[in-house]
C-alpha cells in the first residue's frame, strides 16, 4: 500500500499537528494489518486475561473476604480485571516498538519525510483498536463467569472508555521504556516487572482493606485503585463504592481524569523527544 506521507518543515504547528495525526493513522492501519497476518499473538493476548479470570473466580472466590455489602466477588473482580487487561496489554506497545528498531524499521520510518510523532502515534493507536477488542471479548468471558453490568448502558460506555484511557496512557509509558532500553527482551522483562507490582498492590483484584497495614496507604492512593474503584462504580453503581472511604461518582471520574491527563502530559512528550533523539 503506497501512501503519500506529508513534509513537516516549514510549517505551522497546527499544520505539524494534522499531519502528524494523518501519519499516525497510516502507521496504526499498518500495525493493525500486522495483528490480522500473526492471529496467533492476538490469541495468546486473550488467554492471559481468560487465565487470571477463571484463576480468581474459580479458585480464590471463596477466600476473598471484606467485600462491599451485596457484591460477589465475580462482580467485583471483573472491573478490576478489565484495567488490568488493558495495562497488561499495554507492553504489547514496547515489545512493537522495540522489534520495530531491531528490524530496522524504525530507522525507515525517521528517513521519510513524515511528521516525527507518527511512528508512536501508530503504535498506540494500533494498540488501542486492539484493546478494544480484547476488551469486549473479556467482557463476554465475564458474562459467562457471572458478571453483570448494573448501571445501565451509559455506565457500561463510561467504564469501557474509563479501560481504553488506562490502557492507552500505559502504551505512551511503554513506549519511553521500550525507547530508553531498545532491545525486545530487555524490554519484556523491564515492563513486567514494573507492572506487577504496580497493579497488584492495588483495589484492582482484591479489597485493599484485607492487605496488610503499611501497604494500605500506598494502594489506596495507587492510581489503579482510583481506575478500578472507578470502573465498578460506572458498571455497578453505588453498591460498588469502596468500603474503606465512600467517595461520590463524580469524584472518582474526576481523580480518574487527572491521573490520565497528568500521566499523558508527561510521558508522550517525553516518548515524543526520546523518538526524536534516537541515533
Amino acid at each position: 500500500m503506497s501512501v503519500a506521507i506529508q513534509p513537516t518543515s516549514g510549517i505551522d504547528r497546527g499544520t505539524r499537528i494534522r499531519y502528524g495525526f494523518s501519519d499516525g493513522l497510516v502507521l496504526a492501519w499498518r500495525n493493525l494489518m500486522q495483528i490480522s497476518r500473526v492471529p496467533t499473538v492476538l490469541v495468546f493476548e486473550l488467554v492471559q486475561p481468560i487465565m487470571f479470570v477463571l484463576l480468581f473466580t474459580i479458585v480464590f472466590a471463596k477466600n476473598i473476604a471484606n467485600l462491599p455489602p451485596g457484591l460477589t466477588y465475580t462482580m467485583f473482580l471483573m472491573p478490576g480485571i478489565f484495567v488490568q487487561n488493558a495495562i497488561f496489554g499495554s507492553t504489547t506497545t514496547a515489545v512493537g516498538l522495540a522489534e520495530d528498531m531491531k528490524k530496522g524499521l524504525v530507522d525507515r520510518f525517521r528517513s521519510l519525510p513524515m511528521a516525527r510523532s507518527a511512528v508512536l502515534v501508530g503504535r498506540t493507536t494500533a494498540d488501542l483498536g486492539k484493546n478494544l477488542v480484547l476488551l469486549l471479548l473479556v467482557i463476554c468471558v465475564g458474562y459467562v463467569v457471572g458478571f453483570r453490568f448494573e448501571n445501565g448502558i451509559l455506565g457500561a460506555i463510561g467504564m469501557i472508555a474509563l479501560v481504553l484511557a488506562v490502557g492507552f496512557v500505559f502504551s505512551w509509558i511503554s513506549a519511553v521504556v521500550a525507547l530508553a532500553i531498545k532491545e525486545v527482551e530487555g524490554v519484556q522483562a523491564a515492563m513486567f516487572t514494573g507492572i506487577f507490582p504496580f497493579v497488584f498492590v492495588s483495589a484492582a483484584l482484591v479489597p485493599v482493606v484485607g492487605m496488610v497495614s503499611w501497604i494500605q496507604p500506598i494502594a489506596e492512593h495507587n492510581p489503579v485503585t482510583v481506575w478500578a474503584n472507578t470502573a465498578r462504580v460506572l458498571a455497578l453503581g453505588n453498591v460498588a463504592f469502596p468500603t474503606y472511604g465512600p467517595q461520590s461518582l463524580t469524584g472518582l471520574v474526576l481523580t480518574s481524569v487527572v491521573w490520565i491527563a497528568g500521566l499523558l502530559v508527561i510521558f508522550v512528550p517525553i516518548a515524543i523527544r526520546m523518538y526524536r533523539r534516537l541515533s
